[in-house]
């Protein structure tokens, strides 16, 4: 087995044993259909209702169910989608023209009531949806016209439309979702929407089974698998195990401490693609242990990061300077603004010297800096290991808290939950190609600001950046709110590291980047032969 490369192949990744490998955008196509496909999804959602999906296994599950008014494709190009034509008519109107003829899974006509009410959810506080500051600068949301939904903000909103090809835009049956009530996108409540798969089934801790749509409206990317069905298998081991068998097909939930067994099986590829992921400490608490700048620097000067990246990544990546992702910067003119900006960043190659002067400087904490690792998760806890590590290196206490997956995930809703915790690890992945999807994290009154920092200049930036549609003049606004976070610390970054999927002999045609969060990835999958 081979660490692939096709045509569509990006710029390679380091690696620690001196080799390269090429990141693609997406696998050879598909040859045919196949009957089933078997998919290991890691972990069972919680709900795969849209408004609650903001992590990684219900946002690969509800990516082939459900779509968005726009399309997010394999390369995180945006394009029309159930919204035929958009219209920006001023700064603060997008007009939605709604596709004609497009049908749910139950057979009805997707109709521009549908498209205003699953928009609209999100803006009810009582449902709490995880999307909700999206919608912050969103008025209205109205029909007005046979095919027509118009969206009114209070302000300009340069990000609001791109996430119309995420969650945030998704469309559903109002007739279905308030049938269902609570039940909706749960094991016993389902789902009804538009995309190239519907769910058949949902078997409370076993398995999730789709189903071709036959009646789906874009014929040209009709599902070529007519069953797939997501096991939940969440032990990196036992997954190379059922890979290596035959058991599964494919997965995107692959741990590099996994890659030699793959690597050595024959039994597949393993395609390595570009991410909008990036790998950072969330500091959350700015005003504990780690409320000290000097701190925060100290320890992110002490990390190994070549270290971390040999042992938990198999060397395929490089340190970060930044939070976020060169594959978020998008295209030109936009791209140069912020590769030059990352570029002068500071250094984060470990000083240790410089490190302990820093602490020398500020004087250790008086209590110990608590990172939380999650139990079913080895790479964090190598993550967690080499932070504990570093602290050590320099004189800092750090004690590592392991906590249960649920809690783990916890700790990005629950502010109890982060109540004893300073820093815990995160795989962060920017749901468009814009930075500024990311930066809004440290906006004072953000859901994501998780250790609490606040400053009126950089709300200021922010909200500049977000009233500005050029992708390149907002681009010079957003370094400056990257420069703040890198050189604050806001979030201590790690890694970067390519998104990695195996594919068995079998099937083709999934997409190698992390889209699979948005797109309809496994509408794509069919035979290889």
């Amino acid at each position: 087995m081979t660490a692939a490369a096709c045509s569509a192949g990006q710029s390679g990744t380091g690696s620690a044993t001196g080799k390269a490998v090429e990141l693609v955008v997406d696998t050879p196509a598909a040859k045919g259909e196949v009957d089933s496909v078997r998919w290991n999804l890691g972990t069972e959602p919680n709900s795969v209702d849209w408004i609650y999906s903001y992590d990684y296994p219900p946002n690969t599950v509800i990516a082939n169910v459900c779509e968005s008014l726009l399309r997010l494709g394999p390369d995180f190009s945006i394009r029309p989608n159930l919204a035929e034509k958009v219209d920006h008519p001023d700064a603060r109107t997008w007009v939605y023209t709604i596709r004609q003829g497009v049908r749910f899974h139950d057979g009805t006509t997707m109709t521009p009531e549908d498209v205003a009410y699953s928009l609209r959810r999100h803006m009810d506080s009582k449902l709490g949806s995880y999307w909700a500051e999206v919608y912050r600068n969103v008025t209205s949301v109205k029909v007005t016209g046979a095919h027509r939904v118009t969206v009114r903000l209070t302000r300009p909103d340069s990000l609001f439309n791109q996430l119309m090809a995420t969650p945030p835009g998704v469309v559903a049956s109002k007739a279905y979702v308030e049938k269902q009530g609570s039940k909706f996108g749960t094991p016993d409540g389902g789902l009804d929407c538009t995309g190239p798969f519907k769910l058949a089934k949902w078997t409370k801790g076993q398995s999730i089974t789709l189903t071709r749509f036959d009646g789906y409206w874009d014929t040209a990317h009709a599902a070529k698998t007519k069953n797939l069905e997501f096991a939940f298998l969440a032990d990196p081991s036992t997954e190379a195990n059922a890979l290596v068998s035959g058991e599964v097909d494919g997965s995107y939930n692959i741990v590099a401490t996994s890659l030699p067994k793959l690597l050595a099986s024959g039994k597949g590829t393993v395609y390595y693609g570009p991410t909008t992921s990036s790998i950072s400490l969330v500091v959350s608490g700015l005003k504990g242990a780690l409320a000290d700048q000097r701190i925060r620097k100290a320890l992110s000067l002490a990390i190994d990061r070549k270290a971390l990246l040999k042992t938990a990544y198999a060397g395929h990546g490089e340190p970060a300077k930044a939070v976020v992702s060169d594959f978020t910067w998008g295209q030109e003119p936009a791209k140069s603004v912020y590769q030059k900006a990352y570029d002068a960043l500071p250094s984060v190659e470990q000083d240790l010297a410089q490190a302990k002067k820093l602490v020398q400087e500020a004087g250790a904490p008086s209590r110990p800096i608590v990172i939380a690792a999650s139990s079913s998760d080895p790479i964090n806890a190598l993550m967690c290991t080499e932070v504990q590590a570093a602290g050590k290196r320099v004189g800092l206490d750090v004690r590592i808290k392991t906590v249960a997956p649920d809690a783990y995930s916890s700790l990005f809703s629950d502010p109890k939950a982060r109540a004893d915790i300073d820093l815990f690890p995160t795989s962060w992945y920017g749901d468009i190609a814009d930075p500024l999807d990311v930066y809004v994290n440290w906006r004072s009154d953000s859901f994501a600001n998780y250790g609490g920092y606040k400053s009126a200049e950089y709300d200021k930036l922010i909200k500049r950046a977000i009233g500005e549609d050029d992708a390149a003049k907002r681009a010079a606004t957003v370094v400056q709110a990257q420069k703040t976070v890198s050189e604050q610390l806001l979030w201590i970054p790690l890694l970067q590291t390519p998104n990695m999927l195996f594919l068995s002999k079998r099937v083709t045609g999934a997409p190698a980047t992390n889209a699979y969060l948005y797109y309809p990835w496994a509408a794509q999958i069919g035979s290889a032969q």
